[in-house]
């Protein structure tokens, strides 16, 4: 049960975060300075999505700053002020100030130094709360909330909180293993808060026109160096073949442009370059009056997988011409039926509509109740940049909270 403490200062305000993820986790260090903080989490420790986030190579932020930050943000104009508050050089500070130094990687991405285990950043975000006397509460099940009180699952039966100030970081809809199922939404539809339904991002696509052939031969086979293009976005990276399609670091990112494309149609296309380093015309060059199929591996430098690909979406006329052959290996057409489940994705876009925010992501129906995280709808890449705006959005929620207080105090 909440309990309350004495404190040596009566201005102190009591503030209640639910949900225990990065986003929360940063509110907590940055309000619990000057008040009483309490984290309610159902689960039974902090930060579950964060710790399966570190099993694929921990990456806290990515060293992009300005325009090359804000810009892989959707939408951009809703979250620059948010980044500019805090991006990931002040992340990069913030992270030293916890006793965790970072390096960054040859992606630009930002880890933390090599020996340093996620359980051990974790540790440091746990530290930090408990030294500046945040109460956890731990398995503390969300279930409603109205204007004045939070209700939770507590040891089996149902208690409910008075609040002066709510932070609301209960996460998106992906990885529900650790906690984050997005069921909050409903909570939020039956106060008059308007919502969005959520949506796989950052996952894999579908692609069942790819041969059983095919992918009994290659599936786990990669695709490397190539760049994959939908509408006007361009991807450079890897991509892995499956048993339903592509993923990869160069899909991820590509998998927003192909969610619009498939709101309009049933189906859509991404076009992969599998020889990004040369032209058209220097590839055309390569050709002679004497140039066979047979010859092409070697010609232009190819390997099993990228010429059974070719053929898998290419009629016969085209593999066998060498200057059409050209022309796929720059653009191959690659149909696309659909996103990988929202349970596979490593995020969600979503939640909360913008519309229902203030500038200081405060409801504007419920200007006591902040919402920080992945709880509203944006959308961003993999490579650090899901985490950043954790980070910043839970910042930014702290400092209008701060600045608050003390204009009223």
């Amino acid at each position: 049960m909440l309990q309350n403490k004495t404190h040596s200062t009566s201005s102190l305000k009591k503030i209640l975060i639910i949900g225990g993820g990065p986003a929360g986790m940063m509110a907590a260090i940055e309000l619990s300075k000057t008040h009483e903080v309490h984290v309610f989490e159902k689960g039974k420790t902090l930060g579950r999505k964060f710790l399966v986030a570190g099993k694929g190579g921990f990456n806290l932020s990515n060293s992009a700053t300005e325009k090359s930050l804000f810009e892989k943000y959707s939408p951009q104009n809703f979250l620059e002020p948010i980044l500019k508050k805090f991006d990931s050089t002040a992340t990069v500070k913030w992270l030293k100030y916890l006793g965790i130094p970072t390096y960054v990687g040859s992606s630009g991405r930002i880890f933390p130094e090599k020996g340093i285990k996620p359980i051990e950043v974790l540790n440091a975000l746990k530290n930090k709360m408990l030294a500046q006397k945040v109460q956890l509460h731990f398995e503390h099940e969300f279930i409603d909330f109205n204007k004045e009180q939070i209700h939770f699952i507590h040891q089996q039966k149902k208690m409910s909180i008075p609040f002066e100030t709510c932070i609301f970081a209960l996460g998106g809809a992906s990885w529900s293993v650790t906690g984050s199922k997005g069921d909050w939404l409903t909570s939020f539809e039956k106060n008059a808060i308007q919502t969005i339904p959520f949506e796989a991002s950052n996952c894999g696509i579908i692609c069942t026109s790819l041969q059983k052939e095919f992918l009994e031969q290659f599936e786990g086979f990669p695709l490397k160096n190539i760049t994959i293009t939908c509408n006007n976005k361009l991807v450079k990276g890897e991509a892995l073949i499956s048993t339903y399609g592509l993923e990869g670091n160069a899909i991820y990112p590509i998998s927003a442009e192909v969610r619009k494309n498939l709101h309009k149609n049933s189906s859509t296309s991404v076009f992969i370059d599998l020889k990004p380093f040369n032209s058209a015309e220097e590839l055309q060059q390569k050709i002679t009056a004497t140039t066979k199929p047979k010859n092409y591996k070697y010609l232009f430098n190819l390997n099993k997988v990228q010429l059974a690909l070719i053929k898998n979406f290419s009629s016969k006329e085209h593999y066998m011409n060498p200057t059409s052959f050209v022309e796929l290996l720059k653009k191959l057409e690659i149909p696309i039926s659909g996103l990988r489940p929202m349970e596979e994705a490593i995020s969600t876009v979503g939640g909360i509509a913008l519309e229902e925010l203030n500038l200081d992501l405060s409801l504007k129906k419920i200007p006591n109740i902040y919402i920080a995280g992945e709880m509203f709808d944006w959308d961003t890449q993999t490579g650090g940049y899901l985490l950043q705006a954790c980070f910043a959005t839970g910042y930014h929620v702290a400092q209008n909270i701060l600045a608050r207080s003390t204009k009223n105090f």
